[in-house]
């Protein structure tokens, strides 16, 4: 088995064997060589502080990229309610944060005994709480792997929809793959027929031209966190991954 299939292999057991209450469909995994100009492109459109492969790991080779995408059940409990965000969402954020924390433990652990060194960053709070600026893109990394292309809301649409989490590993190996073609999996970049996710939003943070009010949507968040009954912060809404591109690729 070489490591590309060890690494599928260990994320796709890890979700099958979690043990929350969060149903998945089958994980999606990616690669990207590490020296891929478009990480460097990402301090010039994204963030100039944006963290290099590299800056995660000295002497990075390759980046892997991995979407756990949630079960049909979560997406319908919560879009039965435009201003109400359904239990089923922050829990599943939850126990798929915690998800992500544990593969990347298992995958560092079985790749150092391939003599690879591995790291990587966390799913989330990984960004300035006041400027809400973020070093290190699990999305951005999805779509330089070729697995997700960003949609109209800003979130990294794949071939199992957008409704889900992203992880990524930062390694010092080099794996033999092929990274799959850019394309288009947003209707509304597609043809311009869609703009669910910006009626969907109960805040009206994102408009037609592609602006996110970044403030806006974080205080919806931090008010969604206070309301909920756990000691981990469960700031999440999912409003906008409700729609075409929530289990699927709008564009055929």
């Amino acid at each position: 088995m070489d490591l590309t299939e060890l690494i599928t292999e260990i994320i796709r057991r890890e979700v099958a064997e979690a043990g929350g209450v969060t149903l998945y469909r089958t994980p999606i995994v990616g690669f990207a060589a590490a020296a891929d100009p478009r990480f460097a492109d990402l301090k010039r459109i994204a963030e100039p502080t944006h963290y290099l492969p590299e800056d995660v790991l000295p002497g990075a080779r390759t980046v892997v990229s991995f979407f756990l995408p949630f079960a049909a059940s979560v997406l319908e409990a919560n879009a039965r309610d435009r201003g109400k965000v359904a239990r089923e969402w922050p829990i599943a954020y939850l126990e798929t944060n915690a998800l992500l924390g544990c593969i990347a433990v298992h995958l560092i652990g079985a790749l150092a005994e391939h003599g690879v060194g591995a790291a990587a960053i966390p799913a989330t709070h990984t960004y300035d709480p006041e400027t809400l600026i973020c070093r290190w893109s699990h999305r951005s990394a999805a779509v330089i792997a070729g697995i997700a292309s960003f949609g109209l809301h800003r979130m990294a649409i794949t071939d199992a929809g957008c409704a889900g989490r992203f992880g990524s590993l930062v390694i010092d190996g080099e794996l033999h793959f092929t990274t799959p073609p850019t394309k288009e999996r947003c209707l509304h970049f597609h043809d311009g027929s869609c703009s669910e996710c910006i009626t969907r939003c109960p805040v009206d943070a994102l408009t037609v031209e592609g602006a996110l009010d970044k403030q806006r949507c974080n205080r919806r968040l931090l008010a969604l966190a206070e309301g909920f009954d756990s000691e981990e912060v469960a700031d999440a809404c999912g409003k906008c991954a409700i729609g075409p591109c929530s289990l699927e690729s709008a564009v055929c």
